[in-house]
């Protein structure tokens, strides 16, 4: 299986860069096949230009968004990984989803709507906050950011949402004990959601 880890985070100190190494070498002892998207190291634009939005002329993707969508052909599951920011995914996220996941790659136009084009692959989460995990649950923080991002994403695109896992309460302050047990919970994740591959 093939899988995308879709880092947003500034920082390659960061505890979402220990996730998302944590994924990455999960996976691939599991023996997954991984590739991971660092788009602050990739320096992604996430503006959509103007000759980005699909037309009834036609529609070309820009040159960086053709190569990335290349470099993603064959993944089977994508894996986002980023800090809550007002919570919501932070603007570059937002921005590749608009530029990369668009008309031509994960849907395309069909009378009276759109037709996916990403089914029989997955979609998954690991995201962070400064706020206490219960706070971000009991508000409905989480559950609001999944109805407008995850899940949407998943309908649009014909995916099958595989989960989204939240870890509050990631501060700098943040024990080494602790930091250890959250990314064990991360491992323990991909573990139960895509086990080992079979060498057989």
């Amino acid at each position: 299986m093939r899988h995308a880890v879709v880092l947003a985070h500034p920082k390659r100190t960061s505890f979402c860069a220990s996730i998302a190494r944590t994924c990455a070498r999960t996976l691939r002892d599991l023996g997954h096949t991984v590739s991971v998207r660092d788009l602050y190291r990739m320096d992604f634009d996430p503006r959509l230009q103007a000759g980005e939005i699909p037309v009834h002329a036609g529609y070309a993707a820009a040159a960086d968004v053709a190569a990335e969508r290349k470099r993603l052909a064959r993944i089977n599951s994508f894996i986002f990984v980023y800090p809550f920011w007002f919570n919501a995914p932070p603007a570059i996220l937002k921005g590749y989803v608009d530029r990369v996941f668009s008309m031509g790659f994960e849907y395309r136009p069909m009378f009276g709507g759109t037709a996916p084009l990403l089914e029989g692959r997955t979609l998954a989460t690991f995201s962070t906050s400064g706020a206490p995990e219960e706070w971000v649950k009991d508000t409905g923080a989480l559950d609001n950011l999944m109805a407008v991002f995850d899940m949407h994403l998943a309908a649009v695109t014909g995916m099958t949402f595989a989960g989204h896992t939240h870890l509050g309460g990631v501060l700098s302050s943040l024990s080494a004990d602790d930091a250890r047990a959250r990314l064990a919970q991360v491992e323990a994740t991909l573990q139960a959601r895509f086990g080992r591959l079979s060498t057989a």
